[in-house]
């Protein structure tokens, strides 16, 4: 330490031998940091159970199935961060009944708690931190699995695959949606996501073919999702669901016009409120224009989704913008290429 004082460096930077045991004091504060971010991460998942009982009413499934509705409307308009502290805190609270409640009670908890959990995987990883995500599908498939409800594991599973595809794993991604796919008579909702995802992992191995297979059939589904259960609504909620999922797949396999065409589309279609998803959409629009040696249009589709960004401080919509000024370069010293790296400089730094 009297080295580093003097010199402001440390004893085996200027040739010493460290002595034994020796660990430089940021090292001690890096491990510090690690070990907050993991309690904050799993806090409201690892809380020991109360030492007392208490009574558990029915009425307290719907309560937290009507939040659970307002958690993924409130998602659309605010993004991550402003959501995670209230999800995983009610997380929490249900994880804290559980220890008491019995029979169906406890039956319904386990299931409106396991798409908490889901929700909670999905902030984080919305927010970039994929170990977070990783962790709370952890949690959605250990609940899923003690409410033995064949529908919701299968549901779990495609969480799972979620992260794989973020994680540019295609072979996992399929492995898991197919486990999913898997189980006897599980509801058409659960077989559109897992076909879905399923694409998303085709077109990380290269599989058009595959990708344009598995959403044709998840669209022959669509018309029979007619369930009531407050999770994995996405595919009734979100407008073109299945072509969303298309344009992404094509804009992963280099189809840049057929992405682009079918960008247009579906935009013209997602409403303003729909703020988050509407940028990640308008990002991936701009590569895919870029994509097809449209630079100026992908310029000016950027703008708003940069502004979007900026607002939801979205990590996913950043990662879209960050492929765009990839997929851009070529232009990178012409004034298109300069104004889009002033536009993005703010949001893409870092990245």
């Amino acid at each position: 330490m009297v080295l580093h004082d003097a010199l402001g460096r440390w004893p085996e930077e200027l040739g010493f031998t460290a002595p034994a045991g020796w660990i430089r004091p940021e090292a001690h504060q890096e491990e510090d940091v690690k070990r907050r971010t993991f309690g904050s991460v799993t806090a409201s998942a690892l809380m020991p159970g109360p030492t007392a009982t208490q009574h558990v009413d029915p009425a307290l499934i719907d309560y937290f199935q009507q939040q659970l509705e307002g958690h993924y409307r409130a998602d659309m308009f605010l993004g991550p961060h402003d959501l995670i502290g209230t999800v995983s805190t009610q997380y929490e609270l249900i994880d804290k009944l559980l220890r008491s409640a019995k029979g169906e009670t406890r039956r319904g908890l386990l299931r409106v708690g396991a798409a908490y959990a889901a929700l909670v995987g999905w902030l984080y990883q919305d927010a970039g931190d994929v170990g977070a995500a990783a962790f709370w599908r952890g949690i959605t498939q250990e609940i899923a699995v003690r409410s033995r409800d064949p529908h919701l594991v299968g549901y779990a599973l495609v969480n799972h695959a979620q992260v794989r595809t973020d994680l540019g794993d295609g072979h996992g991604v399929i492995d898991l949606c197919e486990s999913a796919l898997d189980a006897p008579r599980i509801l058409p909702k659960v077989q559109v996501m897992a076909m879905q995802q399923q694409a998303h992992g085709a077109s990380l191995t290269g599989d058009r073919t595959a990708v344009d297979r598995l959403i044709d059939t998840a669209g022959g589904l669509i018309s029979r999702v007619d369930d009531d259960l407050p999770w994995g609504n996405a595919c009734r909620r979100t407008p073109g669901y299945l072509e969303v999922q298309r344009a992404t797949c094509y804009g992963r396999l280099g189809l840049g016009r057929e992405a682009e065409s079918l960008w247009s589309q579906v935009l013209a279609a997602v409403p303003a409120t729909a703020r988050r998803d509407r940028g990640v959409y308008l990002a991936r629009h701009a590569t895919a224009a870029a994509g097809a040696r449209e630079p100026e249009q992908a310029l000016e589709i950027a703008r708003e989704a940069a502004e979007i960004a900026a607002e939801t401080r979205s990590a996913r919509m950043v990662r879209e913008l960050a492929t765009l000024e990839r997929v851009m370069r070529p232009w990178q010293d012409a004034p298109v290429g300069r104004d889009l790296a002033e536009l993005l400089a703010p949001v893409t730094e870092g990245v």
